[in-house]
């Protein structure tokens, strides 16, 4: 079934001027206690640190015009409505994530064999961090498959590679989709684990989205949309799943580990990430999109990824 796609803005591009500050306050951390190149391997996931492409057949909430909050804190607190909104948001039941033994892998990002061995065992411990998650909300969970592409192919939504793209999440049959040498290629910043690590968890942040039944109402409400409307809910979307990595990197911050270098460096790739394209508004401005990053990595808790109830200003 082929799906309308979202891209993720190459992480290349230069990062808008200025990041305005995050508009929340950092809690205290709780201790953490060739024709031939396709591989299929299910149970599995893939990411790519280029543009990504969302293939979920998503769709999302009318976003209500409210009183703008105060941060990022305050919106996802709110009471809307919407698709995932609030009270109504299945993932406000999973409780907040707890510490994932995951040290980062040795990488040689001009291997094949090192780039997929790594990137198999961080989906592992995302596999891991989730299944939890979901078990302490009572909800039943999936992983998501891995495909790992080295030449062009077709998945249920679509060929690929898409132009500008090397990664990206196909809902129709939960596949995560990695070009492993195009990320490689297309990394801004040689090749670090933390962001190969953030542009997993973002693709990863979409299958929760769907195992937890927000994209299905979330397509619901974006195909009776349409223009502006239509980007406004996809860029609600795109920025929760920036949040839910963020949860899973706060949740391995430890072990990995993230120190601040590493968190910066994090931050910079999901602003370089944001929409820089005044025609394609699909993924929010650098400064949200490092903003609902960060807000994950602090609060480490799904139910405080609500995008859904966030003030337009906080979803631009």
């Amino acid at each position: 079934m082929a799906a309308t796609g979202t891209r993720f803005a190459h992480a290349g591009r230069a990062s808008a001027a200025g990041t305005r500050g995050l508009p929340l306050e950092r809690p205290p951390r709780p201790p953490m206690g060739p024709a031939v190149g396709l591989v299929l391997l299910t149970g599995l996931g893939a990411v790519g640190l280029a543009g990504f492409l969302t293939v979920s057949e998503l769709a999302a909430p009318p976003g209500a015009a409210q009183a703008r909050p105060a941060s990022a804190q305050e919106a996802s607190a709110g009471t809307g409505s919407g698709t995932g909104g609030a009270a109504g948001d299945p993932l406000r039941t999973t409780g907040e994530m707890t510490e994932v033994e995951c040290p980062a892998p040795e990488v040689d990002p001009q291997d094949r064999k090192s780039m997929e061995a790594f990137l198999h065992e961080i989906t592992d411990c995302l596999d891991t961090a989730w299944k939890e998650r979901f078990a302490e909300g009572g909800m039943d969970f999936e992983p998501p498959s891995r495909v790992f592409w080295y030449a062009s192919g077709q998945s249920p939504c679509g060929r690929f590679p898409a132009e500008g793209t090397s990664a990206f999440y196909c809902q129709a049959n939960k596949g995560l989709y990695l070009g492993v040498e195009d990320i490689v290629a297309d990394s801004w910043d040689g090749g670090r684990p933390e962001t190969y690590t953030f542009v997993l968890g973002h693709e990863y942040g979409h299958h929760v989205q769907g195992e937890s039944g927000i994209l299905a109402r979330f397509h619901s409400e974006r195909s009776a949309a349409s223009g502006d409307e239509r980007d406004r809910l996809t860029r609600r979307s795109e920025l929760q799943a920036n949040c839910l990595g963020g949860t899973f990197l706060g949740a391995v911050e430890t072990s990995f580990p993230i120190g601040d270098a590493e968190r910066e460096h994090i931050l910079e790739d999901a602003r370089r990430r944001g929409d820089y394209d005044s025609a394609d508004r699909t993924h929010g401005t650098g400064e949200n999109g490092a903003l609902w990053t960060e807000h994950g990595m602090d609060r480490r808790d799904p139910a405080a990824c609500d995008t859904w109830s966030a003030d337009e200003s906080l979803v631009e």
